[in-house]
């Protein structure tokens, strides 16, 4: 069975479309077609139904998938087993993350990763929203949160503190709040999903719910919102850790930390064995991060 087939199999399963399929991998729309046909041969069974718009998984290609992308991590394993200190990580290593984190703490990094290992190239996708990584073929998601999700393999690149805090004139015009009470009398704005704000205090939890004119699903908006003026926010302190420094946000109730505990989470599905590529980027941005990490320092 030719690896590279596998390869253009599993791309295909996630495109639904042979030329893009193909693309990806610098082969021609004929060539890829004529890949897959060699590949149904070789097992007997039609694996994918072609229209002129697009093509789907058969049902045997659907149950052949999962397995193809096993032999196809088990061959980088391999590989790096046989060639461990010899050779670097080599093809297309496919990311996704939020987009605040991406653009802050991956993109900038990329530079030193890719100097590092100069046989992969990096296909970054960023968005707020949590991808089906099999789906969308990508070899390793970082995820922000409190991770529960047992069907994936993580591994905590760093702490995700999260704090609250708000421009000086906003101080200024309304006072500072001393207790987590004290919020009730202010504009908090939040992120959608993080309206409630539970703190530890000395008689217990105390939860209270951002009532602001604003909220969004994005953390740098929400960070430049409380920059103008608007209100209160919780932010993590990997997104407003330069504005603290510079003044233009001031953290307040530092005597009541906030009670959840989300984390920086490299992950990829437990189908998959950990690919060097993969391991790579993992050991790169856990160390370049630091501990603690550099935006906590």
């Amino acid at each position: 069975m030719n690896i590279e087939h596998l390869k253009l199999f599993v791309r295909l399963a996630s495109t639904h479309n042979i030329s893009m399929a193909g693309q990806e991998l610098g082969l021609s729309p004929a060539v890829a077609s004529s890949h897959i046909s060699k590949l149904e041969d070789n097992l007997g069974v039609r694996l994918v139904h072609r229209t002129t718009r697009k093509v789907s998984l058969t049902e045997e290609g659907q149950a052949f998938l999962p397995h193809a992308e096993e032999v196809l991590s088990s061959v980088d394993a391999a590989r790096s087993a046989i060639g461990v200190g010899s050779e670097s990580p080599t093809g297309t290593l496919r990311v996704t993350a939020s987009a605040s984190f991406g653009r802050l703490h991956l993109v900038p990094a990329l530079a030193g990763f890719m100097e590092a290992y100069p046989g992969l190239k990096v296909d970054l996708r960023l968005s707020d929203t949590v991808v089906d990584m099999v789906e969308g073929g990508f070899d390793i998601a970082i995820r922000i949160s409190e991770l529960k999700d047992s069907s994936l393999i993580a591994r905590k690149l760093a702490p995700d503190d999260r704090i609250i805090c708000a421009s000086p004139d906003y101080l200024i015009k309304y006072g500072k709040p001393v207790t987590p009470q004290d919020l009730n009398d202010h504009q908090c704005n939040s992120l959608i999903g993080l309206e409630n704000w539970t703190f530890q205090t000395e008689t217990g939890p105390v939860t209270v719910k951002a009532n602001g004119p604003f909220r969004t699903d994005n953390g740098e908006a929400l960070r430049d919102a409380a920059i103008g003026g608007i209100g209160l926010a919780i932010a993590s302190t990997w997104c407003v850790y330069d504005k603290l420094k510079s003044g233009e946000l001031v953290r307040v109730l530092d005597d009541y930390p906030l009670t959840s505990e989300p984390s920086i989470w490299a992950v990829y599905p437990s189908s998959r064995l950990l690919a060097p590529k993969v391991r790579a980027f993992i050991d790169y941005f856990s160390e370049h991060y630091g501990t603690p990490p550099y935006w906590d320092m």
